[in-house]
């Protein structure tokens, strides 16, 4: 079996209790389409496959990895591909279920974007770094909330699961990981508002020990100030105290496309 490969971020998971939890939170059904990103070596992949759904496909980027899946799963589709550069405006199906061990190095972005591009979705299972874990799952007015929090609860309910042990991956990380699902919204913001509110929450939280009136000055009185007003927000108020909803509303309304 090839080594772990710095360069790709791998930490494989070797206990098989913890991918039959994580494998679990899917709730597969017969006809249940599975994504797997980065199966490494197997552990979910197993279990994924003894479940048997309709149909099974992974994204594996080491080339030295996703024969040796293929071969071992024959009813596994196996794709020796990039997950960060993945379509994922085509998982569009309420059948449709993700899951993976992200690697570190790539887990934010690759949640933004998977979150913002997939269509519709059943849900979605990912263990990432703890930290990233809390950030995805935070409230307002906390120490972990922040862009990439109110980003992606825009478009996902975020539940936490469980923390998981350095111990039981190999080689060891130094930090605690977590297992967090997700569940698309009913209703999600279109595409130039998107793009509004990505501008936004970058533009702020690169500015988040100032208040909002600080931070959106040369828009105050052109429409923002009026804006906090209606939803009640003082404008001494910093960017961790706006909720996910509050940011969606704000750069609808002030276009804030401006800011890219």
């Amino acid at each position: 079996m090839p080594y772990a490969k710095r360069s790709l971020g791998q930490n494989f998971l070797c206990d098989p209790n913890t991918a039959r939890r994580i494998v679990a939170a899917l709730d597969l059904r017969p006809r249940d389409t599975v994504l797997e990103i980065g199966p490494g070596r197997g552990a979910l992949t197993e279990w994924i496959a003894a479940a048997q759904p309709a149909r099974f496909l992974a994204l594996e980027k080491d080339r030295d990895l996703a024969p040796e899946l293929a071969r071992r799963f024959p009813g596994l589709e196996a794709l020796t591909a990039d997950a960060l550069e993945h379509p994922w405006e085509g998982v569009d199906s309420p059948l449709y279920k993700v899951v993976g061990n992200l690697p570190y190095n790539v887990a934010s972005p690759l949640i933004w974007e998977f979150v913002s591009r997939a269509a519709a979705y059943d849900r979605a299972v990912f263990m990432v770094q703890h930290e990233v874990g809390l950030r995805l799952t935070a409230a307002p007015g906390t120490s972990s909330y922040g862009a990439l929090t109110a980003w992606v609860q825009v478009f996902a309910g975020t539940e936490y699961l469980f923390k998981v042990s350095p111990n039981v991956f190999r080689p060891r990380p130094k930090v605690d990981s977590a297992v967090i699902r997700f569940r698309p919204r009913s209703v999600r913001p279109q595409r130039e508002a998107s793009q509004a509110l990505a501008a936004l929450l970058h533009h702020c939280f690169q500015r988040r020990r100032k208040q909002m009136c600080n931070i959106l000055k040369s828009q105050w009185e052109s429409g923002a100030g009026q804006w906090f007003e209606r939803a009640g927000l003082a404008p001494s108020c910093r960017p961790e105290n706006l909720s996910p909803q509050h940011f969606l509303d704000l750069a609808t309304c002030m276009k804030f496309h401006i800011f890219t």
